[in-house]
């Protein structure tokens, strides 16, 4: 059973865009910034000052649109996301195909101010809107002896340039462990600055798992299955040697052809000096999840 995040940050750790600040000072004047479930801390590197929307929508990985940072935002605007469905099959008690709003009715929305992580060795940090990914399995099921969750996303060869180059083998899988699936930290991302999600982020709803490299947090999601086996993953098929199955964040472990000691941070200047990266990418509460495991061996 999953616990239910408790905020720690307050209006002092975050600078976010001007109307999603305003609205948060309103709030905490009448008393009920505390309620607002902000997820994330200050960090050793100082407080988390979220990018601005600019950044976030305009610097992305979606191979589905090109491999140029710029290509998803240039092309995603082609993507229908309405309607939309997702695919519950597997081992849960209520399989089925679900309208988007239908999954999520009667779940709430929280917002989870998280650092997030390329295995690039860039980062950014996000203020993201979604629902706990454990609301949402707990709703339709988890038969017992489930061990993963699978994800998979939508494949729109004709408003997807990229899917026509086959960079990757589409469409794109990702897969967690039931128990980081289950993990307060990981969410269904609908929207960013109180703002529905962009094409280029992962519309209409996407993963967020923010202790692990970005390319874990599969965009797009048209099907979740439960599974009692470890699911196949679209970076892993692609080259186990350089993407593994858990892809945690982690300073010491290095990728093949460049160190993860050191992140860039987009948004601070061509003069900005790199910054420390933190083990978990900075959330220590999910440490427990990998005792006596070899990080190493396990990447």
């Amino acid at each position: 059973m999953a616990y239910r995040w408790t905020n720690t940050l307050t209006k002092e750790d975050i600078t976010p865009q001007a109307a999603y600040l305003n609205r948060r000072q309103i709030l905490a004047g009448m008393g009920g910034l505390g309620a607002i479930g902000l997820a994330g801390k200050a960090s050793a590197q100082g407080a988390l000052e979220p990018n601005t929307l600019e950044e976030i929508t305009s610097y992305n990985n979606f191979y589905e649109f090109g491999t140029g940072k710029g290509d998803p935002a240039a092309n995603a605007g082609r993507m229908q996301t309405s309607p939309w469905s997702i695919k519950v099959d597997g081992m849960v008690d209520n399989p089925g195909t679900y309208a988007l709003d239908d999954l999520l009715a009667g779940l709430s929305v929280e917002d989870r101010l998280y650092r997030f992580r390329c295995v690039e060795a860039w980062s950014m940090v996000i203020p993201w809107n979604g629902i706990e990914l454990a609301d949402i399995l707990n709703k339709v099921g988890v038969q017992s002896g489930a061990k993963y969750v699978a994800f998979e996303t939508v494949v729109q060869p004709e408003n997807m340039p990229g899917v026509q180059r086959r960079v990757l083998d589409f469409p794109y899988v990702e897969g967690l462990r039931l128990d980081e699936a289950m993990h307060p930290l990981t969410i269904m991302a609908t929207g960013i600055y109180d703002q529905p999600i962009a094409n280029q982020c992962g519309a209409p709803i996407r993963l967020v798992v923010p202790w692990k490299y970005g390319f874990k947090s599969i965009k797009s999601i048209v099907r979740i299955t439960l599974t009692d086996r470890e699911p196949p993953t679209s970076w892993n098929k692609a080259n186990a040697r350089e993407y593994g199955f858990y892809s945690n964040v982690n300073p010491n472990v290095n990728h093949p052809r460049w160190s993860q000691a050191t992140e860039r941070r987009i948004g601070g200047g061509l003069f900005a000096s790199r910054q420390d990266t933190l083990m978990f990418n900075g959330y220590p509460e999910v440490a427990s999840l990998y005792d006596g495991m070899d990080l190493s061996a396990n990447f």
